[in-house]
């Protein structure tokens, strides 16, 4: 992480229950590398955003946090299906 990437600190419990999983198992699936996740950085008119996004199975959870690391919106839901489907 450099200097223009603010830190995203949100507590796993929000992302776990998005996800619609425990606490415990998020951290451990976390730990296995079973969650899949993505950090982006807005550009143009989301210039200073970030979106962070954790996938488990058919869930996704979603983050936009500002440039200070406030979380701007939240967001949880089934993945979409992938192109091809």
């Amino acid at each position: 992480m450099n200097a223009a990437t603010p830190p995203i600190d949100v507590d796993g419990a929000r992302i776990a229950g998005l996800l619609g999983l425990e606490v415990d198992e998020f951290r451990t699936l976390m730990a296995r590398g079973k969650i899949a996740t993505l950090c982006e950085r807005g550009t143009g008119d989301d210039a200073g955003r970030w979106r962070a996004t954790f996938w488990h199975g058919a869930r996704r959870a979603r983050l936009i946090v500002d440039a200070a690391g406030a979380i701007l919106a939240v967001e949880g839901r089934p993945a979409a299906p992938a192109a091809g489907r």
